[in-house]
């Protein structure tokens, strides 16, 4: 997204609550990548709509959009993922720092395996969340899709990846690998049969699948 225009929309947000305020400023300190606050902003607009029981996120990080997202599904239960045993341990306290480890389990270890696991012991889940390995988004959507309900949401952050996956000739050697899998998981997933999608090209862009 443009940058004044992103800017723009993000000084029409009202202020994050004190509790993501704090959280946004040691991911800025600390360069913990963190999802960005206008589609943090939109994702909550679908969680009101929807009002989901139950979540599934890949990728928990700080913890930072699993408390968020409690912000628009207030009754809801997170399952969040993190593989990084750092990570794991900040987002455990900041869950626990404000009371909402009742609502949120943080799972640490490798989201394929783990995802694995909750397909084999047949979970279900209302909303999935993919925040996590870009590479690896296929192999997600193939796990997320045996535990999202029919009407489910699937949403997936970073699908334009800085705009590399429209721009091919800017595209850095290091990243084409995972530029090319990010194409052909927006393809996949605009001409799946069973998923209706839109990618909404807000900060890095974000996928909001249904699930027919």
């Amino acid at each position: 997204m443009d940058k004044k225009i992103e800017k723009y929309l993000e000084n029409l947000l009202p202020a994050s609550p004190e509790s993501a305020r704090t959280l946004e400023k040691y991911a800025e300190i600390n360069h913990v990548p963190i999802i960005h606050r206008n589609s943090m902003n939109m994702i909550n607009l679908i969680l009101t709509m929807k009002q989901p029981e139950s979540i599934l996120e890949v990728g928990t990080a700080i913890g930072y959009s699993a408390l968020r997202m409690l912000e628009g599904a207030q009754d809801a239960k997170i399952i969040t993922i993190e593989k990084d045993e750092k990570r794991y341990h900040e987002a455990a306290t900041n869950i626990q720092e404000q009371k909402r480890d009742s609502q949120i389990e943080v799972i640490l270890g490798d989201a394929a395996d783990v995802m694995q696991d909750l397909a084999e012991k047949e979970k279900q889940f209302d909303v999935i969340f993919i925040d996590a390995a870009k590479g690896q988004y296929q192999s997600y959507f193939d796990l997320a899709d045996r535990m999202l309900i029919s009407g489910g949401i699937l949403i997936t952050d970073n699908v334009l990846f800085r705009g590399m996956v429209y721009s091919d000739e800017e595209t850095p050697k290091k990243y084409k690998t995972l530029v090319r899998k990010l194409k052909a998981y927006n393809e996949m997933l605009m001409n799946h049969p069973y998923y209706h999608t839109s990618i909404i090209p807000i900060d890095d862009g974000v996928s909001i699948s249904y699930k027919r």
